[in-house]
């Protein structure tokens, strides 16, 4: 017989084409492979850790955040809810002509309000005796209702004809601290005061307390004193001016915009400074502070990921026989690497989404979980006269939750590439050669 026909009677064999990519044996695999079985217990604890550390760090990730986030709305809203967006200096004059200014800016296209106010050092004295600095705020009646709009501002007392009497609204903090109550006395010395033969003497004068307010923030509370307009121009001596103008405007992040508006609305030189440059200390140091606890918890995830890395390493070796007859069998290198990259995806999976639940469960109850620990603990867990606010604020974005729920799911695929790549490069021939 010729060669020829030897050949067209015995074909050469066709190439294996293999199953579709993922299909229910691969997953039936490494469904396999992640449960423990007696002889692979050690390697069930390293993916059980595994699991743990991706599940803590995401929700760890997502409640920091909230909370970072948290504190920079609330500091934003009471800080500039007490202070204006934009606050208007004179620069060829003092400011007489106040009240026709206020009203040509209140009517600029996206200015709420425009406060003139009058502001000075004070020393204060109460029952308790000590006395302590406060910041004194001359403000009109209207202007100061609109300051303390919020329902809880004022805790005890009424503002309703403040502009008419001579007391004054003082903070809650500042009131505790001095042993004041609605109806006391309190007595503020200044030392701008009167212009003797003898030199200047201090003005000391007493006001009835008219009002209890609380802004939420303790520095504010602790030290805040507001006094009517009127009032404050005579206790300071400013004769028919006040000091400065608070602009309050819709959207605090476009103040730039509103800049040359007032400019011309004002008719009149003036120096514009708005709340990022008087308080960009605080925020740059609150966004430092966010990015580097943002990388440092990373750190979590990823040492979470190594634990994926060594437990599949040791899986793979654990299974090289099985690898081996099932290569032997027919299937693929590109099945063997899918079948141990479901099973190290599959605990960064149930990880992340174990960590999302518990993340926002408890971000969006930490004011429960606060109440709880105090009442555990018989004492207060978050001192506000130290960390300024008097609840841990919490406020989830959306997108960063979506941030850290891809970084966790794109660093446990990562982490299953190279043991899954170990197995399909197995040879069956050398880890067969021995039974």
């Amino acid at each position: 017989m010729s060669t020829a026909a030897i050949e067209n009677n015995n074909p050469a064999p066709k190439e294996k084409t293999g199953t579709a990519p993922f299909s229910g044996y691969e997953w039936m695999f490494a469904a396999r492979y992640l449960r423990s079985r007696r002889k692979e217990a050690f390697i069930s604890v390293i993916a059980g850790f595994s699991f743990l550390g991706i599940m803590l760090g995401v929700a760890t990730l997502i409640i920091v955040m909230a909370v970072m986030n948290g504190f920079r709305t609330e500091l934003l809203d009471r800080i500039l809810g007490l202070n204006g967006h934009l606050i208007v200096n004179p620069v060829d004059g003092p400011l007489t002509d106040y009240a026709s200014l206020s009203e040509r800016l209140e009517k600029i296209e996206g200015v709420r309000f425009a406060l003139p106010l009058v502001e000075g050092q004070a020393l204060v004295n109460g029952n308790a005796g000590a006395g302590t600095g406060a910041l004194v705020r001359g403000l009109r009646e209207q202007d100061l209702k609109t300051v303390l709009s919020k329902p809880d501002n004022i805790k005890q007392g009424t503002l309703e004809g403040f502009d008419a009497g001579e007391g004054v609204a003082i903070g809650s903090r500042l009131a505790q601290n001095l042993g004041l109550f609605l109806g006391d006395e309190l007595t503020l010395i200044s030392p701008d005061g009167d212009v003797t033969a003898f030199g200047t003497t201090p003005r000391v004068k007493n006001y009835p307390i008219v009002a209890v307010f609380e802004i939420g923030m303790s520095e504010y509370d602790a030290s805040f004193i507001f006094m009517p307009l009127a009032e404050s121009q005579l206790y300071f001596n400013r004769d028919n001016r006040v000091d400065v103008i608070d602009i309050f405007v819709d959207d605090p992040d476009r103040v730039d915009e509103y800049r040359p508006k007032i400019e011309n609305a004002a008719q009149r030189s003036l120096w514009l400074q708005d709340w990022r440059q008087r308080n960009s200390t605080l925020f740059s140091a609150l966004e430092v502070e966010r990015n580097v606890m943002f990388m440092i918890l990373t750190l979590i995830v990823l040492v979470a990921t190594l634990n994926i890395i060594s437990g599949l390493i040791m899986l793979v070796k654990d299974k090289s026989h099985d690898i081996a007859i099932m290569r032997t069998m027919g299937i693929t290198r590109g099945a063997i690497m899918r079948i141990f990259m479901i099973t190290g995806s599959a605990i960064g999976i149930v990880g992340t989404i174990a960590g999302v639940v518990i993340g926002v469960l408890v971000s969006l109850n930490i004011k429960a979980i606060q109440d709880f620990l105090n009442w555990a603990t018989g004492s207060e867990v978050w001192d506000s006269t130290v960390r300024f606010l008097s609840d841990i604020p919490a406020e989830m974005d959306f997108t960063e939750t979506v941030l850290i729920v891809v970084m966790a799911l794109s660093l446990s695929f990562l982490a299953t590439l190279f043991p899954a790549w170990r197995a399909a490069r197995l040879d069956p021939v050398e880890a067969l050669r021995y039974e």
